[in-house]
């Protein structure tokens, strides 16, 4: 039996699940027996990843789109009432990490990217989803936070506004939305590989998570289905870590993904 059953029939959209953590995500739903949108910038990844949840006996379909835009997002959401007539949940994972750029070395090109596919894409996702879901009686919107949305990360500085809005944004969604059955939480991953780090890499940076070990991205699925799910339906306007306990230690990490001695030489600052 699913862990979730009230999920089996529930259409859910998954954002940048050609990859990592979205893949994942999609996955664990389509097992639990949604009918999953899957979305991606690379409309390829999208088939392919909605193809194999196809051939586990799921329902799904693939839709590509990049989030920042509003004519894309709508072609996706349009999709999905096409093929399933409505949406119950939306998992807005697709964002951009990089490039990594100290802020001397930044533009305003690098910043509003970043911006555009991580806040404005969930801003939009959220609009068109929202409507849909108000129209039926609600669902539950999920999405991605960072710790660099309350702590910091070196060169990191677009993406970690990116995701303090994330939070914010999320907060004042449940209070517009609650009214209209819409839960609105957010998901918070640690240090996850997503990319397939060697054994080393993942021993130095599991070494400094007090679970003992790097996450995976199947270790966000359980929290996604719980959030989607009527388990969680007095939760919204919260965000739920994944992080090993990150967060939760007081000492420093020994380990930093840019560390001060990669920062711009001040006679190289133009």
């Amino acid at each position: 039996m699913p862990t979730h059953p009230d999920l089996a029939d529930k259409v859910v959209v998954v954002t940048g699940a050609g990859s990592g953590i979205g893949q994942a995500i999609a996955t664990r739903f389509g097992s639990a027996g949604s009918a999953v949108v899957v979305d991606d910038v690379d409309g390829d990844r999208a088939e392919e990843v909605a193809e194999n949840i196809r051939s586990r006996g799921g329902t799904a379909i693939a839709a590509a789109a990049d989030v920042s835009d509003r004519a894309q997002v709508d072609a996706m959401f349009d999709a999905a009432l096409e093929a399933f007539d409505t949406v119950d949940v939306l998992v807005n994972n697709a964002g951009l990490v990089g490039p990594m750029l100290h802020f001397f070395d930044a533009d305003e090109a690098w910043w509003r990217r970043i911006i555009d596919v991580n806040l404005t894409g969930h801003f939009l996702c959220c609009h068109r989803a929202a409507k849909i879901m108000a129209r039926r009686g609600g669902g539950s919107i999920i999405n991605m936070s960072s710790g660099g949305a309350t702590r910091a990360h070196r060169s990191f500085t677009a993406y970690d506004a990116s995701k303090g809005g994330i939070e914010a944004l999320t907060r004042a969604l449940a209070l517009d939305l609650g009214p209209y059955g819409i839960r609105v939480n957010a998901l918070m991953p640690g240090s996850i590989d997503t990319s397939g780090m060697d054994a080393e890499a993942r021993s130095l940076r599991g070494e400094n998570i007090p679970a003992g070990r790097i996450g995976e991205p199947f270790d966000l699925t359980g929290p996604a289905l719980f959030l989607a799910s009527d388990d969680s339906a007095y939760v919204t306007g919260d965000v739920l870590k994944v992080d090993g306990g990150m967060l939760a230690q007081q000492r420093s990490a020994t380990v930093d993904i840019v560390p001060p001695s990669s920062f711009p030489d001040i006679d190289d600052i133009s």
